[in-house]
């Protein structure tokens, strides 16, 4: 189970999505398929049918955000993070190679779709939780053992 955590930025998009399916794409879809069920027989019509696999996609959803909405915490920046790494914090890192990443820390459901995000329960994230700028933070993967420095910590104010 992941982390329960989430940035405000984060729940305001989960919010906005939730909204977003509410009054305009199961409205929508809703009406689609009343359309489509009043032409008649629903076992060839491939409207009726796309339609219906779209509702139960949307409820699915739905239901989901709302479960989520429930259970996730709202992680607020507060000035005793200042220096460190903690949740919400952005980090730019690098390794001996000069290889460079920044990326913000972010709960589960924030990560999909971006890339410039990695979740609290990665191993990057676990290693570099607590640590300040100029730490080494030693990450161990799959892959192996590697070896980063913290360039910068950031939080969004």
């Amino acid at each position: 189970m992941p982390t329960p955590l989430i940035t405000p930025k984060g729940y305001a998009k989960l919010k906005q999505e939730l909204d977003h399916l509410w009054r305009v794409e199961r409205p929508e879809t809703t009406k689609k398929v009343t359309w489509a069920a009043s032409l008649g027989d629903r076992s060839e019509n491939a409207d009726y049918q796309y339609n219906k696999k779209r509702l139960r996609e949307i409820d699915r959803r739905i239901r989901y955000i709302s479960k989520a909405l429930e259970r996730l915490k709202v992680v607020e920046y507060h000035p005793s993070q200042a220096g460190k790494v903690f949740f919400g914090a952005f980090v730019e890192i690098e390794n001996d190679e000069g290889e460079r990443k920044a990326f913000q820390i972010v709960g589960y459901d924030e990560i999909f779709g971006r890339k410039d995000v990695i979740s609290i329960d990665s191993p990057m994230a676990r290693a570099l939780i607590k640590k300040e700028v100029g730490d080494d933070v030693e990450v161990v993967t799959q892959t192996g053992r590697y070896t980063w420095y913290i360039e910068s910590i950031e939080y969004p104010r």
